[in-house]
């Protein structure tokens, strides 16, 4: 399974869970996924803390291959690096839904065959994001396990039209925003 082969190798970080999804063979995962491993800390090989990574994925494999993945990209630019170190797992019918901190509006890509949907999120859960991007609503996914919830969204993905113009990666990348975040704390 290639979720456990991820977590045997230190790609899966601040996990929340990994479990079946409902049908045989089918695993979901949410929590962090490694785009850019730490460097190494000692000599018995332990990492750092990764640099890059896309925070609060959301990935259902089947068997040995991605059929949807979602989470935040602080950065655009960070997409490439996901496509050049996940691509060979990829399902040919992939769903790619990213939230992407650094652009202003959504927009639609192909890369390697997948079509990636891209929408801005400044501020938020992706998961609830995702929920409302689908128009699933909580009682949709009552009484399913925390697997079974991530296959609803993928079966929900399958009658979704992502919005956005269809522009090519270096138009995305050239058309980034800078993004400002507020101060946060006690009032």
């Amino acid at each position: 399974m290639i979720l456990k082969t991820y977590e045997e190798k230190g790609l899966l970080f601040n996990s929340n869970f990994i479990e079946p999804a409902g049908q045989p063979g089918l695993f979901a995962y949410r929590g962090d996924l490694v785009l850019v491993e730490g460097d190494v800390a000692d000599a018995s090989g332990r990492r750092k803390p990764p640099t890059a990574t896309i925070r609060q994925a959301v990935i259902l494999a089947d068997g040995e291959k991605l059929v949807l993945v979602s989470g935040l990209f602080e950065d655009i630019a960070r997409l490439p690096v996901f496509v050049e170190r996940y691509s060979a797992d990829f399902a040919p019918d992939m769903s790619a839904v990213f939230f992407v901190a650094n652009i202003a509006k959504p927009i639609k890509l192909d890369l390697n065959g997948i079509r990636f949907a891209l929408i801005p999120l400044e501020d938020g859960m992706v998961w609830n994001e995702l929920l409302d991007e689908l128009n699933i609503e909580k009682a949709d996914l009552k009484g399913q396990s925390a697997g079974e919830k991530v296959a609803t969204v993928k079966a929900a993905l399958k009658d979704h039209v992502a919005k956005g113009e269809q522009v090519s990666l270096e138009s995305a990348l050239a058309s980034t925003i800078e993004v400002k975040r507020g101060g946060r704390g006690p009032v």
